[in-house]
């Protein structure tokens, strides 16, 4: 009976099971299809870097505009002083050698000597911009004294003591020209003091003063310039040199005033400068103390010179006497110092052409870059006006002896 009973339960079960109908599959929807795009979209290719620049390049003589009409005056006795201190270099042994036989006045035998020994290269920036910065320099006089008295109140100073000078050539010979100027504070070099700090006395300097001058705006300037010319009181002439600087970089005090609205950018010259330091007078030294950098200098001992005081040049970092209006001062990471070098620029405030040779002889604190130069006006009042004006756009092209071994790009 209870056999019975569950029979009769397993089939009702499977009946309620069949009665209840299968489930429908879920309705499948069709999206629309978008409107197609009127642009479809591209990922942009990845930049390419452009090629990179060669600072220098191998040039024809052809290209350097005016290089027939330079007479070539005072290039021959540079150019022979500059190989005074290369003419120990194989690569300039062969050219240096040739020059000794030039009649110096014979410019047409000067432009084929240097035609035959040396190729011209274009120099160019690392942006591939050949056109840079031009400016102007000179040899100043000042008015001083041994002694400090009366007027004589600004003093110039020899290096001092510890003032440490680091070679990093000795180190990696990749960072040739790369000095470090510091200080020892424990055991720590640290960076040496700023001109600040050296005017406030917070640098061993006493003891160092080299001479004392009348005018501290002169005295900045000298500094500039990098070297010049003391009458002292009893009429002596004491000529002096850079000797070394504090480290820190170069700053512009023209900048600073223009910056400042003390001045127009086109009243920033030396003379504007200078003419707004007389009017002054309170805020002299807030100016000159935005110039960090600070130079110090060597007494030049007294050499026999041509008699004209005007041609008789300081020693440039060369080590051999600059020669006016054919000297200039470069950044030697990229020019060769003693290297002639083709100039085209334009004279002081104007847009008349000068195109001349010069050599590389010079160096200074504010040339920096391949395309950058400091054209050597020479002594006194009249090469200052020119020097200070002179803030040019111009292009460089270097002449190196034929098989000079060229930098890796």
């Amino acid at each position: 009976m209870i056999r019975h009973l569950l029979l009769a339960g397993l089939l009702a079960l499977l009946a309620s099971c069949a009665a209840v109908p299968p489930s429908a599959p879920p309705a499948q929807t069709v999206a629309a299809c978008p409107a197609p795009c009127p642009v479809c979209p591209v990922c942009p290719a990845a930049p390419v870097p452009p090629p990179p620049v060669s600072v220098l390049e191998p040039v024809s003589y052809d290209d350097l505009p005016g290089w027939r009409e330079d007479d070539l005056a005072g290039v021959l006795g540079a150019l022979r002083a500059s190989c005074g201190a290369l003419r120990f270099q194989t690569a300039w042994r062969e050219a240096c050698a040739a020059s000794a036989e030039v009649d110096q006045d014979d410019a047409p035998s000067l432009r084929r000597f240097l035609e035959a020994n040396f190729v011209p290269h274009r120099v160019a920036n690392p942006d591939g911009a050949t056109q840079g910065l031009i400016t102007g320099y000179y040899e100043p006089l000042l008015r001083g004294s041994r002694d400090k008295r009366g007027p004589y109140r600004y003093p110039l100073y020899a290096p001092p003591d510890d003032l440490l000078v680091i070679d990093l050539a000795a180190v990696n010979p990749d960072l040739k020209n790369m000095r470090l100027r510091g200080r020892l504070d424990g055991r720590r070099v640290v960076p040496y003091y700023s001109r600040a700090d050296i005017e406030n006395g917070a640098a061993p300097v006493a003891g160092k003063e080299i001479a004392w001058v009348d005018d501290a705006i002169e005295a900045f300037f000298l500094q500039i310039q990098g070297s010049g010319r003391i009458r002292l009181e009893n009429g002596d002439m004491l000529r002096v040199g850079y000797a070394d600087q504090n480290g820190h970089p170069y700053r512009s005090v023209g900048r600073y005033l223009v910056d400042s609205g003390e001045l127009k950018i086109n009243e920033a010259s030396m003379q504007g400068i200078k003419a707004w330091a007389r009017a002054h007078p309170q805020l002299l030294e807030e100016v000159l103390n935005a110039n960090p950098s600070f130079v110090f200098f060597r007494e030049l001992p007294a050499r026999a010179g041509s008699g004209d005081p005007a041609m008789d040049g300081p020693l440039g970092a060369l080590g051999v006497p600059l020669t006016p209006r054919r000297s200039i001062a470069v950044d030697p990471r990229y020019i060769s110092l003693g290297a002639p070098v083709y100039l085209s620029t334009t004279l002081p405030n104007s847009e008349a052409p000068l195109q001349r040779l010069m050599l590389a002889q010079d160096t200074g604190g504010a040339i920096r870059g391949p395309v950058r130069a400091d054209f050597f006006w020479g002594f006194g009042a009249e090469a200052g006006a020119m020097a200070g004006r002179m803030r040019q756009q111009g292009k460089m092209w270097v002449l190196l002896p034929r098989g000079y071994p060229l930098p890796v790009r």
